[in-house]
C-alpha cells in the first residue's frame, strides 16, 4: 500500500465524537466534519480540525471513517456531499454505522467506479463505550483496506474482530448482536414493571437480579437508568427500533423465525408512540408504565 496521506472522520454525534477523540488520543491526526456546529467545535478542542463541508475534510486523506445513523445519511455523505470524490485515489472508506448487511454491499459496490474499498466497521458498547475507547468492532473487508484502517479502529476499541474480506459480514455479526441486545433490553424493563407491580422494591430487585443467574450485561446498565425520572441519553429508543428492526429483516431474509425480536420490536415502538422515541433507550420501561399504572422510576 502506499504512504499513508491522512484521515477524515465524518459523523461528530454522541458516538463519532468519543471515537475520534480517542484516534486522536492515539497520535492520529483528523480532518472531521458534523452537520452541526458545536459538535465541530468540541472536535477542535480535542485535537482535530474543524472542516465546514464534508469534502472539505475528506480532500487529500486517503481514509475517512463514518459513523452516521442510516445506510441514506451514508449515501449522501460520500456521494451527495462529495467524500468520496474528495479522496485520494484508492482510499479506504470505513462505514461504523448499523445498517443492512445488503446496504453495507450496495454503499461498497458504488465505490468501486471511484476506485475506493470499503471496510464495514460496526461497533458495540455505545456512547460510554465511544469515550471511554472500550468499544467492540466487527469489521470486514479486503486485507489491504482493513490494514489502512487499523490503527484508528483499534485505537477506538477494546476488541477489534477483523471478520473476513467479504464486505458485509461486519454488518451481519452486528444485526444478529443486537438481537440480543434488543430483547435483553425489554426484558429488563419487563422485570422491572412486573417486581414494581407485583410489590418489590426495584433498587433490591435490582441487587438481586445482578448477583444472580438472571443478570445480563443489557440489564445490569439499562435497569438503573429505568429508576431514573429523567435518565441522560446515550442511545435512543428510535436507535433501538432502528437496529431490531434490521434484525428483523435479516430474519426474514434468512428465512429464520424471530418471535422474540419481534416482541422486543412492538414494544420499542410502544414506548416511542408514547412519545419516548428520541429519549434515553431504557424509557422502554414507559410502555410498562403505561400497561401496569405503576411507575418504575423514582419520582
Amino acid at each position: 500500500m502506499s504512504a499513508q496521506k491522512g484521515t477524515a472522520f465524518i459523523g461528530l454525534g454522541m458516538m463519532g465524537q468519543g471515537m475520534a477523540r480517542n484516534i486522536l488520543r492515539a497520535g492520529i491526526a483528523l480532518r472531521g466534519f458534523d452537520l452541526f456546529l458545536q459538535s465541530r467545535a468540541k472536535f477542535a478542542e480535542s485535537g482535530g480540525v474543524a472542516c465546514d463541508t464534508a469534502a472539505e475534510a475528506a480532500s487529500g486523506c486517503d481514509l475517512v471513517i463514518v459513523m452516521v445513523q442510516t445506510p441514506a445519511q451514508a449515501r449522501q455523505v460520500l456521494f451527495g456531499d462529495g467524500v468520496a470524490a474528495a479522496l485520494e485515489p484508492n482510499s479506504t472508506v470505513v462505514l461504523c454505522s448499523t445498517v443492512a448487511p445488503s446496504d453495507v454491499r450496495e454503499l461498497a459496490a458504488d465505490l468501486v467506479p471511484l476506485g475506493h474499498t470499503m471496510v464495514d466497521a460496526p461497533v458495540s458498547g455505545g456512547q460510554v463505550g465511544a469515550d471511554a475507547g472500550t468499544l467492540t468492532i466487527m469489521a470486514s473487508g479486503p486485507d489491504a483496506a482493513f490494514a489502512r484502517a487499523r490503527p484508528a479502529l483499534e485505537a477506538a476499541s477494546r476488541a477489534l474482530h477483523h471478520l473476513g474480506t467479504e464486505v458485509g459480514l461486519g454488518a451481519t455479526y452486528k444485526v444478529v448482536h443486537q438481537l440480543a441486545a434488543g430483547v435483553h433490553l425489554v426484558a429488563a424493563a419487563e422485570l422491572m414493571a412486573l417486581g414494581v407491580k407485583a410489590g418489590c422494591d426495584p433498587q433490591k430487585l435490582y441487587e438481586i437480579v445482578t448477583s444472580s443467574a438472571g443478570n445480563s450485561w443489557m440489564f445490569g446498565d439499562r435497569a438503573p437508568r429505568m429508576m431514573q425520572a429523567d435518565p441522560a441519553t446515550t442511545s435512543s429508543v428510535d436507535i433501538f427500533i432502528k437496529d431490531v428492526g434490521l434484525v428483523l429483516q435479516t430474519g426474514k431474509d434468512a428465512g429464520v423465525p424471530l418471535p422474540l425480536a419481534a416482541a422486543a420490536h412492538q414494544m420499542l415502538i410502544a414506548a416511542a408512540s408514547l412519545g419516548h422515541g428520541p429519549e434515553d433507550d431504557s424509557c422502554v420501561v414507559r410502555a410498562y408504565e403505561a400497561l401496569t399504572g405503576k411507575v418504575v422510576h423514582e419520582s
